[in-house]
C-alpha cells in the first residue's frame, strides 16, 4: 500500500509516491515533476565505519539514456562511468544537505537518484534534488530536515521558477538555491553579468518557492516518516577534551596557529601533537582522537579570536586581500598562458586553441546541448599542498572547480563568428591555501587575453569566509580566506564577475543556514574585492586581449557559403574537400549552416584553400578569371582543372591569338594556365579562353 501526494509547483505538478517502490531502502521517493521521472533512495549502513573521522556521505545522480529514447554511443551499449553534468549535480545534491546530519555519525550513507524519464519542460536535476531531501527526512537516518532546492531563471528581465531545459538555453541566469525553514544553505549560480542587487533578488525569490516545498514535505513526513535511529556518537570525550587544554594552555595555542607561512602552522600543530603522544602514552584508548581533539582546539582558537578579537590568522583585517600577483607569457610555445598568485595560493593557466571541430561532444540527458566549444579543465597535484600521493585523474572536486571557472568565463567569451575556435584552458594548481578555483578564474582571464582570444571582459573572482556566534546578529565575514580559515570557519562563498555584473557564484556553508544580511555583506564584500583584483591586478598586466593569437597558435579564417552547395565542396565520398586539404595542408570544417573554417599555419595555404572553396561554391559567370592545370588533352581543345572537382575546357580556337594546328603546339599535360570564362557551353560545360585574357590581369 503505498501513498501518494502532489503539489502545484511553477506551473507543473510535482507527484510524490511512497511506499510504491524500493521498500528495502531507508527511505524512497519516487518523484514525478511533469512526465519527468526520478527514483530518490536514501539508505545507511547498520554499523560505523571503523577508523575514520569524517562522515561518509556518498550521492549519485544515474543518467540513464533510456530516459530520454537513447541507446549510448560506443562499442560499450551501457552507461559507463558518471558523465561530467552528473559529478556537477551530485555536488549540488551534496553541499546543501551535508551539514544537516550530525556532524558525529560515522554510519555511510548513500544517496541514490536515478533518472528514469525526461520531460524536456521539467529538468530533472530539480525532482532528484528534492526527492533526495525528502527521502532522508521519512527515513529513519539522522538528518536535521527538511530541506528544499529551487532553480531560477532570467529572461527578457523577469525571473522564471524551474526554467525548461529550453527556457535555460536563452536565461541570462541559471541559479540554484537551496533551503531551511528559515535560512538559505546553498548557493550555485551561471550569470550573464546579472548585478548584485538583481541577484540577491533572484536568491530570496527562490527561498519563498522553498518554503512553500517545506510546507508540503511536512504533510508528508508528518504522516509516513520513521523514528530516526540512535547511533554511536564518535565525538571527542569531555575528559580528553579537558586533559588537552590542561596541557596545552590557550595561549600557545594562539601562537602556535596565528602565522602566515602555512608549514610554520603545520609544524607547530604537528609538535603539539607529538607532546600529546608523549604525555599520553600510558592512556591508548586516548590516542586515536589526538588528531580530532587538536583540531577541535584549533578550531575553538581560531573562531574565538576572529570573532571576539577580530583577528585573523595571518593578522590581516577583516576585508583585506592577501598580497596579489599576475603574470602571462610564463611558459613558452604554448598558445597563451597566465599565472596569478594570491599569498600561498598560486595557479597557472594554459590556452590552447583549436578548429571548432575539436570541440567537446556531449551524449547526455540534456538534449540543448550537443557539444561544448569553451572547456576549462582545473588540477589539483599534492605536491600543491605539500604532500604525496599517486595521481588517479579528477575527481569531483577537481570537476566542479573547472566547471565553475567555465561557467564565470562563458559569458565574456566571443561568438564562434567573432573567433571560429575551439578553446581549452587548463589550470595547474601550483600552490594551495585556500580559494583555488578564485584565482583558477583570475588566471584564466590573464591566459586567455595573452593568447589573442578577444574577451568582451576580464572576469575576477574571490571567496569570502564566515564565522558565527551563538546569536544571528554575532558573525564576521571574511574577505579572502585562506585554507584554515575555511576548515573552521562556516561558509566558503565564491563569486565571480566583471565590472559589471556576477557571472559566476557557488556557496558552500557548514551551519544550517545563512540569514540575508550575510547574503548581502558577503555579496557586497566579493564585490569590493573583484574591483581591486581587476583595477589593481589584473588590468596593470594585460589590460585587453592582444590583437591576433599567437605564431604557434593555429590560424583559422571563415567564409560563408550557401548551405546547399555544401554537397559541392565535400564531393561524392568527401573527394573534393580531401583533395583541397592534401594540395594545402589545412584542415576544414564546414557547418550545417554553411560556415567555412579553414584552420592551418601558413597564411598562403589558408588563402588558397579559400579560393577553392569560393571557386566551387561561385555560379560561374563570363568575364571571370580563373588559373587552371591541364587535365586532359583532346583534339579539339584541353580541359582544365580551375578548382578540386571542377573542370572547363578551352576549345582549340581559344588558346592561341594565332591559329594553331594541335593543341599539344601550345600546351601538355600539368601546364597551369589563365583563363578568363566564358559561360556555358550548349552541352552545359563551363568554357574559358587563354587568348581573351585582359592584358591586365
Amino acid at each position: 500500500m503505498y501513498k501518494s501526494y502532489s503539489m502545484e509547483l511553477a506551473g507543473r505538478t510535482l507527484r510524490i509516491d511512497i511506499g510504491r517502490v524500493a521498500g528495502q531502502a531507508n527511505g524512497a521517493a519516487l518523484m514525478f515533476y511533469g512526465d519527468t521521472t526520478v527514483l530518490s533512495t536514501a539508505t545507511a549502513s547498520e554499523k560505523p565505519r571503523e577508523g575514520i573521522d569524517f562522515f561518509p556521505l556518498s550521492v549519485e545522480y544515474e543518467e540513464k539514456m533510456y530516459a530520454v529514447g537513447k541507446i549510448p554511443g560506443g562499442f560499450n551499449k551501457r552507461e559507463g562511468k558518471a558523465s561530467e553534468h552528473s559529478v556537477l549535480t551530485s555536488r549540488v545534491i551534496d553541499r546543501p544537505m551535508r551539514p544537516l546530519f550530525p556532524k558525529d555519525y560515522r554510519n555511510d550513507v548513500t544517496l541514490n537518484n536515478l533518472v528514469m524519464s525526461v520531460d524536456p519542460e521539467c529538468n530533472p536535476e530539480v525532482p532528484a534534488m528534492l526527492g533526495s531531501a525528502l527521502a532522508t527526512c521519512i527515513s529513519d537516518i539522522p538528518f536535521d530536515g527538511p530541506c528544499a532546492a529551487t532553480q531560477l531563471g532570467l529572461i527578457d528581465g523577469k525571473l522564471v521558477v524551474n526554467p525548461s531545459l529550453a527556457q535555460k538555453d536563452i536565461s541570462d541566469l541559471q541559479l540554484t538555491v537551496a533551503s531551511t525553514r528559515e535560512k538559505v544553505i546553498m548557493i550555485e549560480a551561471g550569470a550573464n553579468e546579472v548585478p548584485e542587487d538583481q541577484m540577491i533578488e533572484a536568491i530570496y525569490k527562490a527561498h519563498e518557492v522553498n518554503q512553500e516545498i517545506i510546507t508540503f514535505f511536512d504533510t508528508i513526513i508528518a504522516e509516513v516518516g520513521k523514528p530516526k535511529h540512535s547511533y554511536d556518537s564518535y565525538a571527542v570525550p569531555q575528559e580528553i577534551v579537558d586533559a588537552l587544554m590542561e596541557l596545552i594552555p590557550a595561549q600557545e595555542m594562539e601562537e602556535a596557529v596565528f602565522t602566515d607561512v602555512k608549514q610554520v602552522r603545520e609544524a607547530n600543530i604537528r609538535a603539539i601533537e607529538e607532546r600529546l603522544e608523549e604525555a599520553w602514552a600510558d592512556r591508548e584508548e586516548w590516542l586515536p582522537f589526538i588528531g580530532d581533539a587538536v583540531y577541535q582546539y584549533q578550531k575553538k582558537t581560531v573562531r574565538k579570536m576572529i570573532l571576539k578579537d577580530r583577528k585573523r590568522p595571518d593578522g590581516r583585517a577583516i576585508d583585506e586581500i592577501r598580497p596579489l600577483a599576475a603574470e602571462i607569457d610564463i611558459v613558452p610555445r604554448v598558445h597563451g598562458s597566465g599565472m596569478f598568485t594570491r599569498g600561498q595560493t598560486q595557479i597557472c593557466t594554459i590556452t590552447t586553441l583549436a578548429p571548432l571541430a575539436d570541440a567537446q561532444r556531449i551524449d547526455g540527458l540534456d538534449e540543448m546541448e550537443t557539444s561544448k566549444r569553451y572547456m576549462h579543465h582545473y588540477n589539483f597535484p599534492s605536491y600543491s599542498v605539500g604532500e604525496t600521493r599517486p595521481s588517479r585523474g579528477p575527481g569531483r572536486r577537481e570537476i566542479g572547480h573547472g566547471a565553475l571557472a567555465e561557467k564565470a568565463l562563458i559569458p565574456v567569451l566571443p561568438s564562434e563568428e567573432e573567433f571560429p575556435y575551439a578553446i581549452r584552458t587548463v589550470s595547474e594548481t601550483f600552490e594551495s591555501n585556500g580559494s583555488t578555483s578564485q584565482a583558477s578564474i583570475c588566471g584564466s582571464t590573464l591566459s586567455l587575453m595573452a593568447a589573442g582570444v578577444p574577451i568582451k571582459k576580464p572576469v575576477a573572482g574571490i571567496s569570502t569566509g564566515l564565522v558565527t556566534g551563538d546569536a544571528d546578529d554575532d558573525y564576521v565575514v571574511l574577505t579572502d580566506i585562506q585554507g584554515l580559515e575555511d576548515f573552521f570557519g562556516d561558509m566558503d562563498f565564491k563569486v565571480a564577475g566583471t565590472h559589471d555584473g556576477i557571472t559566476a557564484i557557488q556557496m558552500d556553508i557548514k551551519i544550517h543556514g545563512l540569514t540575508r544580511p550575510i547574503v548581502e555583506e558577503a555579496i557586497r564584500r566579493t564585490k569590493e574585492a573583484r574591483e581591486y583584483i581587476l583595477n589593481e591586478i589584473m588590468e596593470p598586466c594585460i589590460a585587453k586581449p592582444r590583437e591576433s593569437v599567437g605564431i604557434y597558435a593555429p590560424k583559422i579564417i571563415q567564409i560563408q557559403i550557401d548551405p546547399q552547395k555544401i554537397g559541392d565542396v565535400v564531393g561524392q565520398r568527401g573527394k573534393t574537400i580531401n583533395q583541397i586539404i592534401d594540395e594545402t595542408g589545412v584542415k576544414i570544417d564546414i557547418s550545417d549552416e554553411g560556415a567555412v573554417s579553414i584552420c592551418g599555419t601558413e597564411q598562403d595555404s589558408m588563402d588558397k584553400a579559400a579560393e577553392m572553396v569560393r571557386i566551387i561554391t561561385t555560379d560561374f559567370e563570363a568575364g571571370q578569371i580563373f588559373v587552371g592545370k591541364v587535365v586532359s588533352i583532346k583534339e579539339f581543345g584541353a580541359f582544365l582543372e580551375f578548382a578540386p572537382g571542377k573542370e572547363g575546357m578551352v576549345h582549340i580556337s581559344k588558346i592561341s591569338k594565332g591559329r594553331i594546328n594541335r593543341v599539344e603546339d601550345v600546351l601538355t599535360l600539368g601546364d597551369k594556365v589563365k583563363v578568363v570564362c566564358l559561360g556555358k557551353d550548349r552541352m552545359g560545360r563551363i568554357s574559358f579562353s587563354m587568348k581573351d585574357v585582359p592584358m591586365e590581369t
